[in-house]
Order: structure tokens, then sequence, then C-alpha cells
């Protein structure tokens, strides 16, 4: 058996994305929790892996010509681990045109739009002194509805989002889209993304990666030095 990857992660959307796909891809990892309110991904030690400080970030041991790589951003990490099993990335290359195109989407568009909507909904309204904004809760709420129904209609004329099979696509996108309630958006006029919810939810490797030390997810609305951590100003 190949020596396991080494995940650096906690449980939030851009952390799922690859606790997913190592799941789907019946890959062995090894988790290492990066407590980002407590502000472990401003250590040296992580820095030297994802010198952007932000998880989730790999170590494969088996990297290209055997050698170990690191590499951080999600995005590219789904598309190394695609390339690296043969799986999830498109069987032809038209198909592998279209999952690059749909998760340079999500890592341009629905993953910085529905963060800046959980943070000026959720977020900002709690912090000391409260940011509550009206301008910036409208924009990104809006923008993140625009972005649902984008999704929508794509999802109205195949079954994932990519074409007729799950990709890193969908891998990338669910994670986001499944907050949908907290970023005050609705499914109501959206039947082919709430099908594409559940449809994805249900798939067993779905729901470990997304599983994956639930227990440290928190809300950081009352969490003064985890707000301070997350939002203060740092080089």
């Amino acid at each position: 058996m190949a020596d396991p990857i080494d995940l650096y992660y906690w449980p939030t959307p851009n952390g799922w994305k690859v606790s997913i796909a190592l799941e789907e891809m019946g890959l062995p990892y090894t988790t290492h929790l990066v407590d980002i309110g407590a502000g472990d991904q401003f250590k040296p030690d992580f820095l030297a892996i994802a010198p952007n400080n932000r998880m989730p970030a790999i170590v494969d041991p088996d990297g290209p010509d055997g050698t170990p790589v690191s590499l951080f951003e999600s995005g590219a990490i789904l598309q190394y681990l695609a390339r690296k099993t043969g799986q999830f990335g498109g069987p032809t290359e038209r198909e592998r045109i279209a999952v690059d195109q749909w998760l340079m989407w999500q890592m341009g568009g629905l993953g910085p739009m529905a963060g800046q909507a959980h943070h000026f909904l959720k977020y900002a309204p709690a912090m000391d002194p409260p940011n509550d904004l009206p301008y910036a809760k409208d924009r990104y709420r809006t923008e993140t509805g625009r972005l649902y129904s984008v999704l929508d209609r794509q999802l109205a004329k195949h079954e994932y989002v990519a074409g007729d099979f799950f990709s890193i696509a969908d891998m990338a996108i669910w994670p986001w889209a499944v907050l949908w309630e907290g970023q005050q958006q609705t499914l109501d006029d959206k039947p082919n993304m709430k099908r594409w919810l559940d449809l994805c939810g249900a798939r067993p490797g779905v729901q470990a990666g997304h599983a994956l030390h639930s227990d440290q997810r928190k809300s950081i609305e009352d969490d003064k030095n985890a707000q301070n951590v997350l939002f203060k100003s740092k080089t």
C-alpha cells in the first residue's frame, strides 16, 4: 500500500473539497488539524507547506518521479489528485475542459462570493465593534444568488455540473453550495440545484469527507479571539 497523503485540514468548505476527494478516490491519508481560529495557519511548519497561510494543503510522499511533493490551494490539489489517480477529472479531453471550466468558476466566483456573504451576513455584525453593512450584505447575497442561478441552469442540462459524470468540479462546488441557508439563499426557484445537492450528498465518499472532524466545527460569532485571528490584518 502507498504511504498515506498528509492532509492539513480544518472542517470548512475548502477543507471539505480535499477530504471528499481523498475519500472518493480511495486514497489513504493522515489528517493534521490546522485550527484556523487558534492561528495554527501562521505556524512556521505549516507556512513551509502553505506560504499563503490558508488550508487545506497536502504532502504526497509519492509525488512525481516517486519523490514527495507539497501543494496548497484546494483547486490545484483537486487537479493534482485527479491526474494522479486518473479519476474524476473527466473521461475525455472535451469533458476535462468542462471540468476545469467549472472548477475555475468555483475558485474565482462562487467560493469568494459565498465566503464574503458568510462574512458580512454572519460574522461582521458580531464583531466588536459591530460592522453591520447593508450594502455589503446585499451585494454578496445578491451575487451569490446570481451564481446559484447559473449553476441551476447548468444542472437543468446535466446530471452533474460538468456533464453526466461526477467530477472534481462537483467536489469543489458542493461544499459551498450545501451552506446555501447561511448565505441567505433559497432553493424554491432552483430545483435542479436542489436535486444535485441531494444526489452528491448521498454519495458515501462525500458523506465521509464532509463528516471528517465535524465535531471541531463551531460558530465564531461569539468567539472574539477567533475573530481577531481570522479577520485582523496579517502579513
